[in-house]
């Protein structure tokens, strides 16, 4: 079990987690105290990942790529492309293999570049993408819509 005592929690949780997915299962409830969590284990590698991206600086560590261009990030996993970032979108792929670390990179760069709450997600082995589409009385909407190379969170 976590004990929420960490960033903008407004009161202590407790979160009966038993394997590091269970998190992610908060956090696509739109549950944001789970998704400062999130961010708090976000893997070293992707902390590293969206440093250089928010510095637009080239970068690589192990399997992972940034390649800067005019201020555009192109991001690599293992040599093939999962994700550009610029000052507007993020745009997601799977690179050709939807693996829990492909989706793992994916949910750090909508973790840092998108709404709390949106980000890639598999059911029965399917991948899903997760988008906020608006508020009704101060909570918010998502969708679930099939996940396609290309998807664009803008």
């Amino acid at each position: 079990m976590i004990l929420c005592q960490w960033g903008n929690c407004t009161q202590n949780r407790v979160f009966p987690l038993r394997h590091p997915s269970d998190l992610l299962q908060y956090r696509q409830a739109g549950n944001e105290t789970a998704s400062n969590l999130f961010s708090l284990i976000m893997r070293k590698i992707e902390t590293q990942m969206n440093a250089a991206i928010q510095s637009n600086t080239n970068w690589s560590s192990g399997n992972t790529q940034v390649v800067t261009n005019m201020g555009v990030s192109t991001v690599y996993l293992h040599g093939n492309k999962i994700a550009m970032v610029d000052d507007t979108s993020l745009t997601l792929f799977d690179g050709g293999y939807q693996s829990n670390t492909t989706k793992s990179r994916l949910n750090a760069l909508c973790d840092e570049f998108c709404i709390a709450g949106e980000g890639v997600f598999q059911k029965d082995f399917v991948w899903y993408v997760r988008k906020f589409v608006g508020a009704i009385n101060g909570k918010n909407v998502y969708k679930n819509e099939d996940f396609k190379g290309g998807y664009v969170f803008a």
